[in-house]
């Protein structure tokens, strides 16, 4: 199954999808969105591009577990995400997933706006990555 992964952020979401046989999560890009409603119709693009079949989105939860303001966030822009593209969204934990990919783009060197420009799309990779191992797991 196609999966699209979304990090939901204020100004920049970064999106990565796997292919039909689940084993690879490849990048996708970065969309600098501020309204929920424009940036739901551009992740709708997305999975129709890519023949998506379920968007898993990352949850921003406090590291004692624990949910915020963010998490209240992307909890409603899931439900907008389910009505806009009419596929299932799942969430999933995305704790320290921004942490993995700075440490990742240390390894490659990257630094300055470029970095800013890929860290969102690299943490959507990582909680891609994260869910199909779940799901590898699970059978």
């Amino acid at each position: 199954m196609v999966i699209l992964s979304v990090d939901y952020g204020k100004a920049r979401t970064g999106i990565a999808v796997c292919d039909k046989g689940e084993r690879i999560a490849s990048p996708v890009g970065t969309i600098n969105e501020y309204n929920m409603e424009k940036l739901a119709e551009k992740i709708a693009v997305y999975t129709e591009n890519y023949k998506a079949e379920l968007i898993v989105l990352g949850l921003p939860k406090n590291m004692d577990g624990s949910e915020g303001e963010s998490a209240e966030n992307v909890r409603n822009f899931s439900k907008l995400l389910e009505t806009v593209t009419g596929l299932p969204v799942e969430l999933r934990d995305e704790r320290c997933t921004t942490v993995i990919a700075h440490k990742y783009l240390n390894v490659t060197d990257t630094r300055g706006k470029k970095r800013k420009n890929v860290v969102d799309t690299v943490s959507a990779v990582i909680i891609l990555e994260d869910y199909l191992s779940y799901r590898r797991n699970r059978k």
